[in-house]
């Protein structure tokens, strides 16, 4: 069912405040990516268990597949049923169309990354595009989240090693992200301090200095993408600095994929997949659950 623009904007009016709340208390909430209705139900169950506000989100990939006003409506099912604070956001939407569709959808969220689909474009047209975007997201009030250049890796398990040499070429600067958010109006700063998409075989290193200095350039709000297969004390000390956002995917992937393949392997003979489920969803919510835990957002959720 669709939400009314009066409801709509005051969804974003509260995530607004949750983001608020995040800065002021040092917590950052949790974004954490949904392939299926499977992972919905875990990340709704964790925010329950540990009184957390959390953020549901998906990519093109998953708007293709599953159909974003169809994830706007399961979302609302379950923060219904599970009464969580839990909103839904669109990541690295790689259109300013894609985006005004998000919005329009009710996405309290909202992240444009033009470099997604187009990784050659000039800073300039990403500002431009971006801008469209903010404009249009006062629609409803909606957060709008971006960065001014390609944010390296995918959203999945590598083998290779971290070549930290490449990834430096794209680090942000406390200058460059100061002239991004004032040329753009964003809500969000996407930083790059060495955390990468995807999950390596080696654990990932970030720049708090860096971090740091970006926090004291920009007045807005910092996300944290790629922060599977990140050690915890990075995480700690990030929300100390003022990060209110941090992205997980591949660490959920692994675990639903991992265990889903030993579920069926223990059940040969089990063709309802459906009646296999719960122990799936019950590792993918473990992950989620530690991740909530080293954010600092465990029984920060405000009643809905």
């Amino acid at each position: 069912m669709s939400l009314s623009l009066k409801q709509i904007r005051k969804n974003c009016e509260d995530a607004r405040n949750a983001m608020a709340r995040a800065r002021a208390e040092h917590f950052a909430l949790g974004a954490f990516n949904l392939d299926n209705q499977e992972t919905l139900i875990a990340v709704a169950r964790a925010a329950a268990k540990k009184n957390a506000p959390v953020l549901v989100e998906i990519s093109q990939g998953e708007v293709d597949a599953l159909g974003i006003d169809n994830v706007r409506d399961m979302v609302d099912n379950y923060k219904e049923q599970y009464g969580v604070e839990m909103y839904v956001n669109l990541d690295h939407s790689p259109t300013i169309a894609g985006a005004i569709a998000g919005i329009e959808a009710g996405f309290e969220f909202i992240h444009i990354d033009i470099s997604q689909a187009r990784k050659d474009a000039t800073v300039e047209e990403i500002i431009a595009e971006t801008k469209q975007v903010v404009q249009y997201a006062r629609l409803t009030g909606a957060i709008v989240e971006s960065e001014p250049h390609y944010f390296g890796g995918s959203s999945n398990v590598h083998k290779e090693a971290i070549n930290y040499n490449e990834i430096k070429k794209t680090f942000s600067t406390p200058e460059g992200a100061y002239a991004f958010v004032e040329a753009t109006g964003i809500d969000t700063f996407a930083a790059a301090v060495g955390n990468l998409h995807g999950s390596y075989p080696v654990p990932k290193k970030l720049d708090i200095e860096l971090l740091k200095q970006v926090r004291e350039a920009i007045n807005c709000n910092i996300s944290l993408h790629g922060g599977s297969g990140t050690p915890g004390h990075y995480f700690v000390d990030a929300v100390k600095i003022g990060v209110t956002k941090i992205n997980i995917n591949s660490d959920m992937r692994v675990a639903y994929r991992k265990t889903l393949e030993q579920v069926l392997a223990d059940n040969p003979g089990e063709f309802a997949v459906i009646k296999l489920m719960d122990t799936v969803i019950d590792a993918v919510q473990t992950v989620v659950e530690s991740k909530i835990d080293m954010f600092n957002s465990t029984g920060k959720a405000q009643p809905q």
